[in-house]
């Protein structure tokens, strides 16, 4: 729980810490920048602003002068004083700065080292052609089609490329290798986007032997840009899917008990992982905060756009139509998502268990 905790405290700080930094540098008046939330227990005014420490220790906010239209005045330190494109910047800095913290939380992950299977078999599957070519459980596979492998995922893909044709294997077993000629069975399968697939299977499963594997600083820091442009390319590529039906919403999301159950494995395993899990959240919250719905910084980066091509601002009355919308939207989510982590993770079974009893 601490680290649940933990994580999303870091998350949610290092984007208020965005706001906060651009908003100063565009001397837009802060006047409140809270470490947690709740009742106060230690503030301290330095110059303009209030810096607090709260009671519940879940992230943190920060409050800009005249960032309402009931509270600003035209002071030139207002928020809503500022010119859209300013305004823009400030709202746009809080998703920047969670994306620079998942980058350098790759860089540190490949740094640091983080496990990966080995090509060794745990399992086969009967019947399928591994067993059938007398391919055993230990075995070791060092090299498919004469191209030398050490991990699981980089040996699967290149047999998953083979359907149909002939592979070559070597094999390592008991200090001695020796070669394996086999055909990958062609089978369909679904895809994490939802689709079919047709891929070469030869009916193996991974032993529980991890390989860490670690890089030098500078080609941890391209490996780290590597990873977290491919994740983001298939983030977006993911939402689009969602958005268009062809990918399970309920299958593709998850809330803070997923999160939960995430964090509390990962801090199982080490160090790295946890790094691993907070990149990955904090690109996610990046992507998912640049969504053009009110009440995200997407949709005020929106109405700030819409403001600029238009010459002034929305009404009013128009604004608070669609931000009620937007909030009424992502409750609705936000419940949604919930009740369908209690089910995914056992939560909801074990609930009703204790009327059952």
């Amino acid at each position: 729980m601490i680290i649940f905790i933990a994580i999303l405290s870091i998350l949610i700080l290092i984007h208020e810490l965005g706001h906060f930094l651009v908003a100063k540098r565009r001397g837009i008046r802060v006047e409140k920048f809270s470490l947690g939330f709740g009742p106060k227990l230690v503030s301290k005014k330095i110059g303009p602003t209030e810096y607090m420490l709260c009671l519940v220790p879940f992230g943190g906010f920060i409050k800009m002068a005249g960032d309402n239209k009931e509270e600003c005045k035209g002071a030139p330190d207002e928020f809503l004083s500022r010119p859209p494109g300013q305004r823009a910047q400030v709202i746009f800095a809080g998703p920047f700065f969670n994306y620079v913290l998942a980058f350098f939380c790759l860089w540190m992950v490949f740094y640091l080292g983080y496990p990966k299977f080995s090509s060794t078999v745990g399992e086969l599957m009967p019947g399928m052609p591994a067993a059938r070519a007398g391919l055993q459980a230990g075995d070791t596979i060092t090299s498919v089609d004469g191209e030398p492998v050490q991990f699981w995922d980089e040996m699967t893909r290149r047999i998953h490329a083979k359907k149909g044709e002939d592979v070559q294997l070597k094999v390592k077993r008991d200090g001695r290798e020796f070669d394996l000629l086999l055909t990958p069975e062609a089978k369909e399968v679904e895809t994490i986007w939802g689709r079919k697939a047709e891929v070469g299977l030869i009916g193996i499963k991974p032993s529980d032997e991890i390989i860490k594997v670690r890089y030098g600083l500078w080609p941890s820091l391209i490996r780290g840009t590597q990873s977290l442009w491919e994740m983001t390319v298939m983030t977006v590529r993911a939402l689009f899917y969602i958005i268009i039906g062809t990918m399970s919403f309920k299958d593709s999301v998850t809330g803070p008990l997923g999160i939960f159950f995430i964090t509390t494995n990962a801090a199982k395993i080490g160090f790295s992982s946890i790094l691993h899990v907070i990149g990955i959240l904090s690109m996610s919250l990046a992507i998912f905060n640049l969504l053009p719905l009110p009440i995200l910084d997407g949709g005020h980066i929106f109405f700030a756009g819409l403001e600029k091509l238009r010459g002034r601002p929305l009404a009013s009355k128009t604004e608070d139509v669609v931000s009620n919308i937007g909030m009424g939207f992502l409750i609705v989510l936000a419940i949604f998502i919930f009740c369908n982590d209690l089910i995914r993770y056992g939560y909801w079974d074990k609930f009703l268990a204790l009327f059952q009893k």
